[in-house]
This record gives C-alpha cells, structure tokens and sequence, in this order.
C-alpha cells in the first residue's frame, strides 16, 4: 500500500464510548485473520465495543447527501502484524452497526466488513465548566429489542499518558478483515493522539450470545475491564489491499 495513496473516506470521529472487556483467547483465535495474531495489553485480551459519531463523512472528498452523519457501534479486538518497518497494530470488527444502509453496502462490498443496518438513537450530555459529570450513550434496537451502551463522564479531556491502558486501546492505525476468498485485507486509518475523559460507569445492555455469537454472551455479560470517553478527531481511511502471502 502506498504511504501517499489518498484517503476513501475522510470524517470526523466524536464522542468515543468504549467499554473494555476480557476475553479468552480461544474465542478470538479463530477470527484472527490470516498473517496476524492476538495482540494483549500486559497479558490481558481484551474485547471493546465502541460507540461514536461519524461527522461529515466524505468519499473521496465528497459529500453523500443524508449519508454525512451518523452513528456506529461496533465490537473489535486487537491484532499486531510484524512489517519492515515494525509492528504494525490493528483492530478486528467482529460486526459493526450502522443506520445507513449505502454504508453498510461500500463497508461490506470495499473491506470486507461485516456490518449491519439497525434503528440507532443517541444521547451526548458532557460536562462543561462547573458541572464536570457527563453521559454519553449509543442505542440501537434489533429484532423488536432495544440495546444500548453508555458511559459516564467525570471531568474535562486530559491527554494520554504513555504506556497506559487508553493509549493502547486508542492507538490502533491499522484494520484488518477476513476476505470471502480467505485472504487478509489490510487498511490503514490515520488520526492524532486522542484526549479521553475519566469514566465513572459504563453499562451495556444488548443480546450479545445472540448477536455477536457464542461465547460473547459471557464476555460481554461481566462486568467491563475498564472504559473511557474519548474526544476523537478528524480521520481518514485509507484504501485497503491483500496481504502478499
């Protein structure tokens, strides 16, 4: 892939909900694609699901109309991939929810992703100056059933401290999928360094056996690792391409 190729999709990521839990390696192992392995914060694997606002959304520097905003939801885990220049980080979605069908279609057609098209709502109350608690949450309703994800906020943006659990949950530039002919796809998604606020409480509520599969009704039904709230920023994403194997 070229490092000056330019950017498929351009948008702005905001209000980054994400609940962290812990999984067993055997219940990934069989979804990491083909060239890369299982990547673990201090021995721990970990599955996020992750909420958060797509904002003016462009492809290829054009504006779709009634397809600039909206939100996703999306359950991901974590992969490293060893390239000439080093480690390469990455994330795996396990399956992505959107409210609009057309990029649900270029998702699935263009990387491969596994995402689907449900009635999403949400609700954004951050704190400003005086009032430093905030609530952040994402819903989404999937046969006849509402499910929701939320966090709660308890102070301002602060910035990354390095080696720290938000770094490595946030410092993921690469994605990789599984393709339909069983070749890996590699993509790569540039953004700054992220500021994150400090989580109080996280709730999810979702049929997580059911939709993500067996195994996931556990995981997702413990109580979470960790959480937090992150800014986001402007991102792009870039075309993806086959691992050469």
């Amino acid at each position: 892939m070229s490092a000056t190729s330019r950017p498929f999709l351009t948008a702005t990521w905001r209000n980054l909900a994400i609940l962290n839990y812990e999984a067993p390696a055997s219940l990934l192992t069989p979804m990491v694609p083909v060239g890369t392995e299982l990547d673990d914060w201090n021995g721990t694997t970990l599955v996020s699901m992750v909420g958060f606002q797509f904002l003016d959304t462009r492809v290829r520097g054009i504006s779709i109309p009634f397809h600039r905003d909206f939100d996703e939801v999306n359950l991901r885990f974590y992969v490293r991939r060893r390239a000439a220049e080093g480690w390469r980080r990455g994330v795996v979605f396990v399956r992505e929810i959107v409210p609009r069908t057309a990029v649900s279609f270029i998702a699935r057609w263009l990387y491969h992703e596994n995402y689907i098209t449900l009635p999403m709502r949400r609700t954004v109350s951050l704190g400003e100056h005086g009032n430093p608690r905030g609530q952040v949450e994402y819903g989404w309703r999937w046969r006849g059933v509402q499910q929701r994800l939320c966090v709660e906020s308890v102070g301002g943006p602060e910035p990354l401290v390095e080696g720290a659990l938000e770094e490595f949950i946030t410092e993921h530039y690469w994605g990789y999928t599984r393709r339909r002919d069983g070749r890996t796809a590699e993509y790569r998604v540039e953004h700054p360094r992220w500021m994150v606020r400090p989580v109080a409480g996280a709730e999810l509520e979702c049929d997580a056996e059911r939709f993500y599969g067996p195994g996931f009704g556990a995981v997702l039904g413990a109580r979470p690792h960790s959480a937090l709230l992150a800014e986001g920023s402007e991102v792009a994403v870039y075309p993806g391409g086959a691992l050469d194997e």
